[in-house]
């Protein structure tokens, strides 16, 4: 593993209790970050908290409660330090069925996890980040964002929007050192594969030309290079984790 220089860096990672997210905090630990998970499971958090060691900080926090998450970053800053990277991975998959039969409550569920989640975090770490001139952000999407998948189109969507924001974003915040990009994987080894039905996987897994699922480790190890000070010029851009799926 290469060692991406991180020494001294405070990071947030939201749903960094498993999954990429868990992923990417182990990576920034081992590249010399202290990390705050940011998670609604306080079970999974003390787990995490635990397999990370004492470089792994948490609250527990609902992304789409902006008040909260104001508490969580000055909590934060207050333990840990000065926030200079966040990585927003929290999101759900939703559930799978046509636009036309497409319940409107979990439509509205999975936009306001996935795409205003990842808003309101933004809202909330920026202005220290712009304060002191410098940070690095991470916001991921998803192939999904880029393709459409059908069936899951309020996942689609939202994730689509994902990358709409980081484009805004990254642009508004060139001029104070902070870089803003956003990933888009493909379906990767993670518990989202349990709330999809067999066919769906099925579907993702031919349509990626490696032949296999994206491993956590390989989404984290992108992302480490995209938060450090090595990366200092690359903002409001997209970055493919998909094995040949999509080439633009």
């Amino acid at each position: 593993m290469n060692r991406i220089d991180l020494d001294g860096q405070v990071a947030v990672v939201t749903g960094g209790a498993q999954g990429i997210g868990f992923a990417v905090a182990q990576r920034l630990i081992a590249s010399g970050a202290r990390v705050s998970l940011w998670d609604l499971d306080a079970g999974l958090l003390e787990d995490a908290k635990a397999a990370l060691g004492e470089a792994a900080f948490s609250q527990t926090v609902d992304i789409t409660d902006l008040e909260g998450l104001g508490r969580a970053h000055v909590a934060t800053e207050s333990e840990v330090g000065p926030v200079s990277i966040l990585v927003n991975s929290a999101g759900v998959a939703g559930n799978n069925a046509p636009v036309d039969e497409y319940d409107p409550a979990e439509w509205r569920r999975v936009v306001e996890i996935n795409l205003n989640g990842t808003f309101y975090v933004n809202r909330t770490v920026v202005p220290a980040m712009k304060a002191r001139n410098y940070g690095r952000i991470v916001n991921i999407s998803s192939v999904a964002g880029k393709e459409g998948n059908p069936n899951l189109s309020a996942y689609s969507a939202a994730k689509a929007g994902v990358i709409g924001l980081t484009k805004s974003l990254g642009k508004e915040l060139a001029k104070h050192d902070i870089a803003v990009n956003a990933i888009t994987p493909a379906t990767a080894k993670t518990r989202i594969l349990e709330t999809l039905t067999p066919e769906f996987i099925d579907y993702m897994l031919v349509r990626i030309p490696r032949g296999r699922f994206l491993e956590v480790e390989e989404a984290a190890a992108m992302v480490a290079w995209l938060v450090s000070k090595d990366n200092s010029f690359t903002t409001a851009s997209v970055f493919d984790l998909s094995g040949g799926r999509t080439t633009y």
